[in-house]
C-alpha cells in the first residue's frame, strides 16, 4: 500500500519547485514528493482506471473514468518528465503546448488530460 502524501508536505514540495528557477535546481527528494503528490491530487480529482500518466522515475497513477485496464500494457496511456508534469499540474504549461511540443507523449484514444490538469493552483503556494 502507498503511503497517501499529507497536503501539508506536499504543497510545500510543489512550491519549491514552482519557486525554483528550473527543475535541476531541486532536490531530487522534493522534486518526487512534487511529482507524487501531484500525481496523488489527480488521481483524486479524476478518479478511474482507463488513462495511466507516467511520470518516470518518479511515480504513475490510473485515473479518467471508462473502460478499466487491468493487465498488460494499457490502451491510454500519458507519459512525460517531472518538470513538464509539474508545469501542467499546476497550470504553468498548457496541455495543448506540451502536445505541441513533444513534452508529452501521450497514446490512446482517451489518453487526454486536457480539462483534467492543473490539479493544484500555483499562485496559491507562493
Amino acid at each position: 500500500m502507498v503511503r497517501r502524501i499529507g497536503d501539508v508536505e506536499g504543497r510545500d514540495a510543489v512550491a519549491a519547485f514552482v519557486r525554483a528557477e528550473d527543475a535541476a535546481s531541486v532536490d531530487r527528494t522534493t522534486l518526487a514528493f512534487a511529482v507524487r503528490y501531484t500525481l496523488q491530487l489527480l488521481a483524486e480529482r479524476a478518479p478511474g482506471g482507463t488513462v495511466e500518466v507516467r511520470v518516470p522515475p518518479f511515480g504513475a497513477v490510473q485515473c479518467i473514468e471508462g473502460p478499466r485496464h487491468t493487465r498488460g500494457t494499457p490502451p491510454n496511456v500519458v507519459e512525460t518528465d517531472a518538470a513538464t508534469w509539474l508545469g501542467l499540474a499546476t497550470g504553468s504549461l498548457a496541455w495543448v503546448d506540451a502536445r505541441a511540443s513533444g513534452r508529452v507523449h501521450a497514446s490512446g484514444q482517451r489518453a487526454d488530460l486536457d480539462g483534467v490538469v492543473p490539479v493544484i493552483d500555483a499562485a496559491r503556494l507562493a
